[in-house]
């Protein structure tokens, strides 16, 4: 069966079979009317065709212009808790993909366990979920999850992610390649951070910077890197990242970007001695449980870890009598924070002209 991991080997070319060049070829044939739709859908917008809605208050959208893992959710905590401390009420919204029934997703959660004091609405319509953090919960700015292609919601800010391992999505749209939408799309961007920046040299972030600049002259140019701050365990308080060093560690992951999982784990110098990965939003079952529970015993581990994201969905304490812990992700800025942070200011101003204009009296009839 032909699984993700399978899909980005082609893509990529990594795959070099002959198999995987007649796939190339397929895929490569449906990617300009791919090109041609998300054109098309944009053009609406930009000519007005398509209405964008006005909700009220600021909104700052995360996104990316590539599938997988970029670093969004990071990033969004990042802005919550930035907003947070100079005492702004922020709502999350987001269409809440991968999410069962009557059940917030991987991110909804992860989120909710960082920001308790930041409300999380999930919702394919992603208008009234804004409204409805407006009109109902009195939030004075709305942070867009993965936001970037959702165009009818008005936005104050377009932050969009790359990821340094694979910026440009092997430099073709889904389903040839991993981009969303054509690189020149990224001139709808005011923020470009690139995200795990430590994980590539001087001159590869320079390339980068320099080919995004071209399609996007007038974004703001950020870096960033994912530090392990702690790690967690069901019924205990959170420990120090580096504890885990001298420990046998069996490791999964089901995010977009499994590589970037396992070469943090490289750079804390833990010792992994089994390392598996799902697919992106996978759903842990009985059987997935079961599995691992062998799987972590048959490699000798002494303990079970795994991304935050896969943690709060599997929800067992232990493995096979193995304790199951997870890697607590954090963004941090590593270059532009300054330039950020003063358009982060410019928004802060305005939700404060819309609170006076809110506290104003109202003129005698």
């Amino acid at each position: 069966m032909w699984d993700a991991r399978g899909w980005r080997d082609v893509v990529s070319g990594k795959d070099r079979s002959w198999r995987a060049a007649c796939l190339r070829a397929i895929l490569g044939a449906a990617e300009p009317l791919v090109i041609a739709g998300v054109l098309w859908r944009n053009r609406r917008y930009d000519r007005g065709r398509s209405a964008i809605h006005d909700v009220g208050v600021p909104v700052v959208s995360v996104g990316n212009i590539t599938l997988g893992g970029t670093g969004k959710t990071p990033m969004t905590a990042w802005l919550c808790r930035w907003f947070r401390r100079h005492l702004v009420r922020v709502a999350v919204i987001s269409r809440g993909y991968g999410a069962e029934a009557g059940a917030v997703n991987d991110e909804a959660a992860v989120l909710e366990s960082q920001l308790p004091d930041v409300p999380h609405l999930q919702n394919p319509d992603r208008v009234a979920a804004a409204l409805t953090a407006v009109e109902e919960l009195a939030s004075q700015l709305i942070v867009l999850d993965d936001g970037f292609q959702h165009r009818r919601l008005a936005r104050s800010l377009d932050l969009v992610m790359l990821d340094a391992l694979d910026p440009f999505g092997s430099e073709h749209v889904f389903p040839r390649g991993m981009l969303r939408e054509p690189l020149k799309n990224l001139a709808r961007a005011d923020v470009i951070v690139l995200s795990r920046a430590d994980q590539v040299s001087a001159e590869q972030i320079e390339r980068i910077r320099r080919r995004v600049l071209r399609y996007a002259p007038h974004s703001l140019w950020g870096e960033s890197r994912h530090v392990p701050t702690l790690v967690l365990r069901t019924g205990s308080e959170p420990f120090p990242a580096e504890t885990l060093r001298g420990k046998r560690l069996a490791a999964f992951c089901g995010i977009g970007n499994p590589a970037a999982f396992r070469k943090t784990l490289g750079d804390l110098s833990l010792d992994v001695v089994a390392f598996r990965e799902y697919p992106d939003h996978h759903r842990y079952r009985r059987e997935d449980v079961a599995d691992l529970s062998h799987w972590a015993a048959a490699h000798g581990a002494d303990i079970v870890l795994c991304t935050e994201k896969d943690w709060v969905k599997i929800q067992v304490p232990s493995l096979g009598g193995l304790p199951l812990a997870a890697l607590r992700i954090e963004l941090q800025f590593t270059a532009g924070q300054e330039s950020i942070e003063r358009r982060l200011g410019e928004i802060l101003a305005k939700v404060a002209r819309q609170q006076e204009g809110a506290d104003a009296p109202a003129d005698d009839p």
